[in-house]
């Protein structure tokens, strides 16, 4: 077979003069085919024969189209293939042969196939939406996280934050954190149909949304819009981005100590990524959201609250159940009916109380089904009337607190009595619901040195350190308030405030006398008497 440069030979030396019987004769061919080299620049090229293949008749033709259309309305994964449809035509009597059936099956479904238009977004205008999944080693194990990725379709500026689940919640807050991380709002933000939020799908586009989604679209004042059922190509840029996370931000496995770190990485990629030219573009991705964000829509100046509230009952252990966890709440509210607002990472409590509804308990988000986040705050109240569960329950077992208070139970039960002083021990612990850890520490400390250790003692204490506080930042607000601009009304402020004399009369405590009558001749019960009245 002639090669391009058996061609080119062949014609140079015609060129030179040479005969086609000596080219013939010199390179080995037949004139005919030298004349044919002459005729054509390069070789022709191979042209296969196309053999005989029998046609389908008509009517096997038609029913295998009727096995198609009947197809469309089938699921996905139980339609039928060419060979399935090559053995119900031999059932039916049939009798070529597969590779036929095949070619035409391949012919109706190749003409069925959708085609697109590509499309052009403006600048500013749409940003799409989705979650992703990836793999990631913590110190407990590997965990498939879920990563909510927000990306904008002009500029293709991309947002991810990896979240414990994909509930409303982790939504609202997801999306409030990417038009954080932007500074500025689509006018149209694209979703697939996530039943968190699209809870019901109507004809057409139009969907029933969930309440807490129609406020936070209503608060950044963009239109929530949704791609219809199994066509994720509507929103190609985000899936693109899904594969992008899942190839290169998260390849190899990536190791972190927890979520926050997680994220803190996530942060740093979607950074960088803003200096990359995306294929087809000639600017980079930080030069066109720059167009994004001049055409888009502020961030509202308000924050928007992306909790989702639930109403429940609390039990009689003083607990509210939610999400198969149990939260506490004070005494006063049990057998309540309450209002939780559940967060990512936070769960708030909202009762009612003084006809007005306020917040009476927060804790931290747990997602360990059956777990019990309790606060021993708000079960003092309770222990004051079952002294015997400060050692049988493991609210106040495991509760921590400093030394100084733990270490103080022995020297009131050495004192007073092991029942006497453990009800001594809870009236101490009690304090801690209405004054800071650290002022009670050093009120204990103060009662210790001054050798006198009793609970209204230490209650006097903590309310002489509270009304000492108060005063010093009363000062300090005066101090404050004073106009030093003027040199003349600065000096006779300062000295008419140093020359005031600070006179404090602690206020009466009526449980000294209760404690001197209950105690008769107690010489410590003179002791905190004679205290009072000093």
């Amino acid at each position: 077979m002639l090669t391009v440069e058996d061609y080119a030979k062949i014609r140079r030396a015609h060129r030179d003069g040479m005969s086609i019987r000596a080219i013939a004769r010199t390179f080995g061919h037949s004139r005919h085919k030298i004349r044919q080299v002459l005729e054509e620049s390069e070789p022709r090229a191979y042209r296969r024969s196309r053999p005989h293949r029998p046609k389908l008749s008509e009517a096997f033709r038609d029913q295998i189209d009727a096995i198609l259309l009947e197809d469309q309305s089938a699921p996905k994964k139980q339609r039928h293939t060419a060979k399935a449809i090559h053995r119900r035509l031999r059932a039916s009597g049939f009798a070529g042969g597969y590779d036929q059936v095949r070619r035409y099956v391949k012919s109706q479904r190749t003409s069925q196939r959708e085609t697109f238009i590509p499309l052009v977004h403006e600048a500013g205008q749409r940003a799409e939406s989705d979650f992703g999944k990836i793999y990631v080693d913590f110190p407990e194990g590997r965990v498939h996280v879920s990563v909510l990725i927000l990306t904008w379709a002009y500029s293709n500026c991309t947002f991810a934050i990896a979240l414990p689940n994909e509930r409303v919640e982790s939504i609202l807050f997801g999306t409030m954190k990417a038009f954080e991380f932007f500074g500025c709002v689509p006018k149209e933000l694209w979703w697939d149909n996530p039943k968190t939020v699209a809870i019901e799908i109507l004809r057409g586009r139009n969907r029933k949304l969930n309440d807490k989604y129609v406020s936070l679209a209503s608060h950044y004042n963009f239109e929530p819009l949704f791609c219809m059922p199994a066509r994720g190509n509507e929103k190609p840029h985000v899936e693109n981005r899904v594969k992008y996370l899942q190839r290169n931000w998260a390849t190899p496995v990536p190791q972190f100590a927890n979520l926050d770190e997680l994220n803190q990485y996530l942060y740093q990629c979607c950074v960088n990524d803003q200096q990359r030219t995306v294929s087809g573009k000639s600017e980079s991705i930080a030069t066109r959201f720059a167009q994004d964000r001049q055409q888009s829509l502020p961030l509202p100046t308000a924050t928007f609250d992306p909790a989702v509230p639930h109403e429940r009952e609390v039990d009689k252990y003083q607990s509210v159940r939610f999400d198969d966890c149990y939260y506490s709440v004070p005494r006063g509210f049990a057998f309540q009916k309450v209002k939780v607002k559940a967060y990512v990472d936070r769960v708030e409590i909202v009762g009612l109380a003084s006809h007005d509804y306020q917040l009476i308990a927060r804790h931290d988000r747990s997602y360990a089904a059956g777990s019990h986040v309790l606060d021993p705050l708000h079960f003092l109240e309770t222990l004051e009337r079952k002294p015997a569960c400060l050692d049988h329950t493991d609210v106040f077992k495991n509760w921590k607190i400093p030394r100084e208070i733990t270490d103080l139970r022995a020297s009131l039960e050495d004192r007073h009595g092991p029942q006497p002083g453990a009800k001594q021990y809870i009236r101490v612990l009690q304090l801690l619901a209405s004054h800071p850890t650290d002022r009670v520490c050093l009120a204990v400390q103060q009662c210790q040195t001054a050798g006198v250790v009793t609970a209204q003692r230490i209650a006097f204490r903590c309310d002489e350190l509270e009304q000492k506080a108060r005063r010093l930042e009363t000062r300090s607000r005066l101090l404050d308030n004073v106009d030093t601009s003027s040199s003349e009304l600065a000096e006779p402020r300062e000295t008419n405030l140093r020359g005031i004399p600070e006179v404090y009369v602690p206020l009466p405590n009526f449980a000294k006398f209760d404690s001197f009558l209950s105690h008769g001749g107690d010489s410590h019960a003179r002791e905190d008497c004679r205290e009072f009245t000093s």
